[in-house]
């Protein structure tokens, strides 16, 4: 998880988003060190396709360089359901998270019955942890009749929010370990099913929280109905044979570079476990294409991947 996270500071840096002192800073923060840091940057640098003139989200006419576009809100935003600060037992301790329920009351935040759900899911963080834009995420599903539990992966040190500097917070959530991020999302996919029993769970991650949607397909998720993972990297030669009932939609940015490259590992192992699955790259879109918070959102792209979810929600969940 820390090399994953390095790189993306690192690319971040090359695509123009972090000055190259901010970058080091959180390199460091991470532990790496000043001439690993400089390699990192370098690699990084030099791997990196020349991009299409005009495909560039950022480049003019592109969709998400129109600031109307930009301007208004997400997809789902307009039937956003408030989250609630929720904990549960997890194991190793108490966990954390907001809770969405479908059929909230907007003024009042007050938890539907399980019969106003279509489905429950587990919304999985970026490597910035249980943030505003999360808990809206979460929200926007509730919205759309999925009652949503966004977990925070650094409830063992006391909460997203006890960070200052998000910086920190991702140095933190690069210090943990695959497998016991993969044992707090089995405990939260179990909290979602408690409350909303008699329906059927999803799991949904992006950016560091895709990867771990993967993850959990490899560790092996049959309590799962539904998996999505945005543009998150897959892992070294996964076996998604302990998976297999799970319906999966993938989704890619083309100029991705990095991600991209796990895509082709990521569809032949859902091939050989033969999992129901269809992975789609959006055009011209970056990584984060989805987080309208971001310098990288790409309002078509994340209007045609919130269309695609909600459908494969309605089949595969509810």
């Amino acid at each position: 998880m820390q090399r994953y996270i390095a790189e993306e500071i690192a690319t971040d840096h090359v695509d123009g988003l972090l000055t190259r002192r901010e970058a080091m800073r959180r390199l460091a923060l991470l532990g790496v060190g000043g001439a690993a840091a400089t390699a990192l940057i370098a690699a990084c640098g030099q791997n990196r396709q020349p991009e299409t003139a005009g495909t560039s989200p950022e480049a003019p006419g592109s969709p998400a360089s129109s600031t109307a576009d930009r301007a208004a809100p997400p997809p789902g935003m307009d039937r956003a359901l408030p989250t609630t600060p929720v904990t549960w037992a997890g194991p190793a301790g108490e966990l954390q998270g907001a809770w969405a329920p479908a059929g909230a009351s907007e003024a009042t935040g007050n938890e539907g019955t399980s019969g106003d759900a279509r489905g429950g899911i587990l919304v999985i963080h970026e490597n910035k942890g249980l943030n505003d834009w999360v808990r809206s995420v979460a929200g926007r599903l509730a919205g759309a009749g999925y009652s949503s539990l966004a977990i925070d992966l650094l409830s063992g040190q006391g909460g997203t929010a006890t960070f200052a500097d998000p910086a920190e917070a991702t140095a933190a959530l690069g210090q943990r370990t695959p497998e016991d991020m993969v044992a707090d999302l089995k405990s939260g996919i179990a909290e979602v099913a408690r409350r909303t029993p008699g329906k059927k769970v999803a799991a949904i991650g992006f950016c560091m929280g895709g990867g771990l949607v993967w993850r959990l397909l490899a560790a092996g998720s049959p309590e799962l109905a539904a998996a999505f993972p945005f543009y998150g990297p897959t892992p070294d030669n996964p076996d998604f044979a302990a998976s297999k009932d799970v319906a999966v939609l993938g989704f890619y940015g083309e100029l991705d570079q990095r991600v991209n490259a796990t895509e082709p590992v990521a569809a032949a192992a859902l091939q050989k476990a033969g999992l129901v699955h269809e992975l789609v790259t959006e055009p011209g879109a970056n990584h984060a294409f989805f987080n309208d918070t971001g310098d990288r959102y790409d309002p078509a792209a994340a209007a045609d991947a919130w269309s695609r979810t909600l459908d494969w929600l309605a089949a595969h969940v509810g």
